[in-house]
């Protein structure tokens, strides 16, 4: 493929990312399942193909079968034109400016250094293009020594072939963001215009849509394959991912060579916006031959990827990022980043599942912060809220209401619920288990928290005001969600805090569940992996050692403090009471032997 070009200025206008953490750490938990969807969309796709593809038209015994080849042979050596007009058809082959590529002796379908041809220019755009307009490139094919136009007495159809490929393409434009300053900064008011998508009167529900205003991109890189397929066909067994590029001479009803235009690798950022301020624009050209197997993988993946953004699995811009670690990466690295992957997920798996099973089994709160257990509910809870504000995927927001119900329902192994359904509106009320409330673990718990909310209080009002005062929002419910999110984010491993303090005045770990801690460290030493992998701000970077500090206090407390037998489980039961127990029953049962 052609060398990406010089001039790669992003698209801010047509494809802007948002830069903030909490959507970062979402985008990083979705990679693993975007691999896993890409996959099953592949499978699903090629087993769609093959029973639910357009039935093919019974064949007549009787009549003479076909097969479709190729009209050309492997290594015959074909002329290549270039041609470049604002017009979709082509036929000014005298035009010599038009012409801006020729190559002559190019061996087909033959993987040597003379098959592969390279040219860089630089166009310069008319001021119809400049304005929205449209830019085709016409390639022509032909046998050495043939001609190309139809009007040469010499030109014969079966010797050549051509392909159109527009070199301007469309996207919509990026809508005005509708963020603002809450405060009325009049610097905001002049760098922003408000967005108007419908206009239609307080009384009435009648709405007017506004046309959606498109903006012309550039594509760099302009990358022609020639396709080595000799397959023979016959004419109703056409695979029907094939048959759509497949060009049949109807005479002779074969086939001419393939000609794919290659974007697989063409990202999105690399595009470059056209307006009247551009001058010049490069124009990075290759012709080169490619496999069959390649050119179908290439097509699965593009196609893969468009039914997940159609089922919502995928955003756009999302796809550019998982090519970006292909195209950019090391690939030993990235053999690594995958394996690593895996086990993250595996290790996510065993983490939540020991947490069900904890939670599930244990009969006592003795020993565990019941509060904390409220407050992880309450992040997940404003964490969904955030996503859902943002118009995130929806298997990214199922995953979060997952979550936030699995939190609930550790509040009523925690707690006791009861619905008081005294009011016009029934509520819930929530009362301390009797394990809990009948030692010292809610004293100490109480106390941590009561430190801990002067800690986060603080914390949460000056990162407000610092988001009120330098930040945009949509409203003032967004400005809510966002800057609770980034306290979540940012402060979120102080919620392990009370905890510590319970062990630390209980002098023992014994009731806290080590088998699922022990998972999740293991998933944060990956994710400190990960930290020097992904690209990420210096400020996120450095939150993720976060939680290792709180792991490691975890990990001394369980080495300072030795394990007390006496003190009751996560299941609810003694040790030593236990084995004391059956003590008993032994001696009972040896002395009425006895007396017997």
């Amino acid at each position: 493929m052609a060398p990406p070009a010089g001039q790669t200025a992003a698209v801010a206008e047509v494809a802007g990312a948002d830069g903030a953490q909490p959507q970062q750490q979402q985008q990083q938990r979705g990679f693993g399942s975007t691999i896993s969807g890409i996959v099953r969309i592949a499978v699903f796709w090629y087993f769609a193909s093959k029973f639910f593809s357009p039935k093919q038209k019974p064949v007549d015994p009787s009549a003479p079968s076909h097969l479709m080849t190729n009209l050309f042979h492997k290594g015959e050596s074909l002329d290549m034109w270039f041609y470049m007009s604002e017009h979709e058809k082509f036929n000014d082959f005298g035009n010599d400016k038009a012409l801006y590529w020729h190559e002559t002796n190019i061996p087909y379908a033959v993987w040597t250094p003379e098959s592969i041809r390279t040219k860089s220019l630089t166009y310069y755009p008319s001021e119809t293009l400049q304005n929205n307009g449209s830019l085709y490139a016409h390639v022509f094919f032909a046998r050495s020594g043939f001609p190309i136009d139809p009007t040469d007495p010499e030109y014969q159809p079966l010797n050549s072939f051509n392909r159109t490929h527009p070199v301007a393409t469309y996207f919509p434009k990026q809508k005005k963001n509708k963020k603002k300053s809450l405060l009325g900064s009049p610097k905001d008011d002049d760098e922003s215009e408000p967005e108007v998508e419908s206009v239609g009167d307080k009384k009435s529900d009648l709405k007017v849509e506004v046309p959606v205003e498109y903006v012309s991109l550039w594509k760099p890189n302009v990358t022609i394959n020639l396709v080595d397929d000799f397959t023979r066909y016959s004419q109703n067994g056409v695979p029907p991912n094939i048959a759509p590029h497949l060009l049949v001479e109807p005479t002779t009803g074969n086939y001419y060579p393939t000609v794919y235009f290659n974007e697989f690798w063409l990202l999105r950022d690399k595009f470059i916006p056209v307006n009247a301020t551009v001058s010049e624009l490069p124009l990075n050209l290759e012709i080169s031959p490619i496999s069959m197997m390649k050119w179908q993988l290439f097509q699965q993946v593009d196609q893969s990827f468009q039914m997940q953004r159609s089922y919502g699995s995928m955003l756009d811009g999302e796809s550019d990022e998982l090519k970006r670690v292909f195209l950019e990466g090391n690939p030993y690295l990235l053999g690594i980043t995958m394996f690593v992957s895996m086990l993250h997920s595996v290790f996510d798996f065993l983490a939540f599942k020991n947490d069900i099973q904890f939670w599930n089994k244990n009969k006592s709160m003795e020993g565990l912060s019941a509060k904390s257990v409220v407050l992880n509910f309450i992040c997940q809870f404003v964490i969904f809220l955030y996503l859902l504000d943002n118009d995130t995927s929806w298997m990214i927001l199922a995953s979060s209401g997952v979550g936030v119900c699995i939190e609930f329902w550790k509040i009523g192994k925690a707690m006791r619920i009861e619905v008081d359904r005294s009011g016009m509106i029934p509520r819930l009320r929530f009362h301390d288990r009797e394990s809990y409330s009948s030692n010292k673990t809610k004293e100490y718990d109480d106390i941590a928290i009561k430190f801990l909310s002067y800690v986060l209080l603080l914390l949460v009002i000056g990162l407000s005001i610092y988001s009120l005062a330098y930040e945009r929002h949509k409203s003032w419910y967004s400005w809510i969600l966002s800057s609770l999110t980034s306290c979540v984010y940012m402060f979120g491993f102080i919620m392990m805090c009370p905890q510590l303090f319970i062990n630390y005045k209980l002098k023992s770990v014994a009731h806290l569940p080590w088998r699922q801690m022990t998972y999740k460290f293991l998933n944060t030493i990956i994710d400190d992996l990960f930290a020097f992998v992904i690209k990420m701000p210096i400020l996120h970077r450095l939150s993720v050692f976060r939680d290792d500090v709180i792991f490691l206090i975890y990990l001394y407390q369980r080495w300072v403090y030795p394990v007390d037998k006496t003190r009751v489980n996560e299941f609810g039961f003694g040790g030593e009471d236990e084995t004391a127990e059956k003590k008993l029953i032994t001696e009972k049962e040896e002395e009425d032997k006895k007396t017997n």
